[in-house]
């Protein structure tokens, strides 16, 4: 299981959204691409990357920093915010990402998103980011009448074979992952899941073993930020 560090991206800056929220916003850092560095030298084997900026007003704004990452790691990237067009997947993919996340645009433009799914193959993700177990949309900060499983469902009739599926209520909180909705979409679907939201502790990531056959991988932000869980001891887990 892949341990994946989050660098969310805020006016080029390296920040961290409590539940989302724009208002209750902490920096860590004024050097993403540093910070990028830091965790490949420390042993990520992936990055997730998020444009918010892009995630709330549908445009990305943060390019030239993506791009800067993008020539300074070696490693694959994934990148989500505000990815609503063929034209902004094929612009995060001429910036060296390896992996480009779709949310808003699953439920706004589903024929759209359905095409990129096969033009691209494993280059896209599915974002699935649920609330109260509705799928959000536009950098969460509204929600849609699609229900998570529902979403997933669908998306896996494309042929998307992986989706990263995040508890909003859980994100910033460092309250454990949502294993309910996990479980859910795990019994509901054959879909691989990267897991995101509310992990903290080593604890947290033990208790997502036993679903490793299904859960490829965890994203994890504001633990490692805050130093309560340091990135090797999270990869030591499942070494």
């Amino acid at each position: 299981m892949l341990v994946i560090p989050a660098i969310d991206l805020r006016k080029g800056r390296c920040v961290r959204l409590y539940q989302g929220d724009p208002e209750k916003e902490t920096v860590y850092g004024d050097n993403p691409v540093g910070i990028a560095r830091q965790w490949e030298q420390l042993g990520a084997k992936m990055l997730h990357l998020v444009d918010l900026d892009g995630a709330f007003t549908g445009l990305s704004q943060n390019a030239k920093v993506i791009s800067s990452i993008g020539e300074k790691v070696h490693i694959p990237l994934q990148l989500g915010g505000g990815i609503r067009s063929r034209e902004a997947v094929e612009k995060a993919i001429s910036l060296g990402i390896s992996r480009v996340i779709i949310g808003t645009m699953v439920i706004e433009e589903p024929g759209l998103a359905r095409d990129l799914a096969r033009d691209f193959g494993e280059n896209i993700l599915v974002g699935i980011d649920a609330r109260e177990g509705k799928v959000a949309v536009k950098g969460w900060t509204e929600s849609s009448a699609v229900e998570t499983v529902e979403l997933a469902s669908r998306v896996e009739q494309w042929g998307v074979k992986e989706i990263i599926y995040t508890d909003i209520q859980k994100d910033g909180t460092m309250q454990g992952p949502s294993l309910e909705g996990l479980e859910e979409i795990i019994s509901k679907t054959s879909l691989q899941v990267i897991v995101s939201g509310g992990v903290s502790s080593k604890e947290d990531l033990v208790s997502l073993k036993p679903y490793g056959n299904r859960v490829k991988g965890v994203i994890i932000g504001k633990a490692l930020y805050t130093n309560q869980l340091t990135l090797p001891d999270a990869m030591a887990v499942f070494s």
